[in-house]
């Protein structure tokens, strides 16, 4: 089923089942969506919906971070199930021990000269880790691993 058919069939369950934060999460992206189409004259697939979905993701967790700075413990509890809900669409995340795998594997075959070349390394690991992985794990793993 197409991921669009299903945030609407989910958004039309949460509706029946009361469920207030997932029937705001699903219409939030529903609505990023049909903005983006809109403004883009393009009509996404699944692959264009999962970085609507991405971006959703990680406004919610720098929303969860100024939160937790100032003690909103009423925000955080919603944003976090926002994300629950979020991730839900979103492919199975892999774990930071193989996201790590990939970025050795990526540095060793091409050989990069130094923090210099970060930006080529994470040219070529984000296609590969699209909505697999948060991005700024990865840009820490890289990092990490051309500084040593």
């Amino acid at each position: 089923m197409e991921l669009k058919q299903i945030l609407l069939n989910d958004f039309k369950e949460a509706m029946k089942n009361k469920e207030v934060i997932k029937k705001q999460t699903v219409t939030m992206v529903r609505a990023a969506i049909l903005s983006h189409e809109k403004n883009h004259k393009v009509v996404l697939d699944d692959a264009g919906i999962v970085d609507i979905i991405v971006s959703e993701c990680k406004k919610r967790r720098e929303a969860l971070k100024e939160f937790e700075k100032a003690g909103r413990e009423d925000l955080i509890e919603q944003i976090e199930k926002e994300i629950e809900v979020l991730m839900k669409y979103l492919p199975e995340q892999l774990s930071e021990e193989e996201v790590e795998a990939e970025v050795v594997a990526v540095i060793e075959q091409m050989n990069p000269a130094g923090i210099k070349d970060m930006g080529k390394v994470m040219a070529v690991l984000m296609p590969k880790l699209k909505g697999k992985a948060d991005g700024s794990l990865i840009s820490q793993l890289v990092k990490k691993h051309l500084t040593v």
